[in-house]
């Protein structure tokens, strides 16, 4: 009698495990396996995010390459001198190795209020960007893009009282190996930042 009172609850535990590890594996998206694998990423090449028009770009077509990633608006007070700044920048440096990465963002009162269209539109006619613009992304809070949690994360990448953006315009430079060496305030200048774009571009 104790033996098969002793059976039916190892049958009831199996049937409570196999259920669980059902539920948990059914929930278990490759977006979820994505995110994992970029939780532990090394480098800024590891990671793919989305372009403006929503394709997948894989981060690695950068490697070998200087990068200065920036969140963007179109309506800020800064939104003028920076895309003005960030053109002449790219043009003088894009043939050598140098590319800059914009990604839209409407966390900092509401100034990118447009869709992806609306943006690209705005970036490409108004302020005359040619370097690649890319999905409008959070980059503070739990929604925060992947990419972002990463760039905050790196030593050089840490703000002054915490770790959050700040504001628009807000610049990370990454170096070759896809390591972040420098985050610079909404406020620097690009053309402030340019010896040190010049500097990377230099080194081995």
């Amino acid at each position: 009698m104790h033996i098969f009172k002793f059976l039916n609850w190892i049958s009831f535990f199996f049937l409570c495990f196999s259920l669980f590890y059902y539920y948990r594996t059914a929930q278990i998206s490759p977006y979820f396996l994505l995110n994992m694998a970029q939780d532990s990423s090394n480098s800024v090449f590891d990671f793919t995010v989305k372009d403006i028009r929503g394709n997948d770009v894989s981060l690695s077509q950068y490697k070998g390459k200087v990068l200065l990633i920036v969140n963007v608006a179109s309506e800020c007070g800064l939104t003028k001198s920076n895309y003005k700044e960030l053109n002449v920048l790219y043009d003088k440096y894009k043939n050598q190795g140098f590319e800059i990465l914009a990604f839209p963002c409407n966390q900092f009162a509401g100034q990118e209020p447009g869709n992806n269209e609306q943006i690209q539109e705005t970036v490409c006619t108004r302020f005359k960007a040619e370097f690649p613009i890319f999905d409008k992304v959070d980059v503070n809070g739990k929604d925060a893009a992947p990419i972002y949690k990463f760039l905050k994360s790196q030593e050089a990448g840490r703000g002054l009282f915490g770790d959050a953006i700040k504001w628009n315009f807000t610049k990370f430079l990454v170096n070759k190996e896809g390591k972040v060496v420098g985050r610079y305030a909404p406020t620097t200048s690009p053309f402030k930042i340019e010896k040190d774009i010049e500097n990377l571009l230099q080194s081995a």
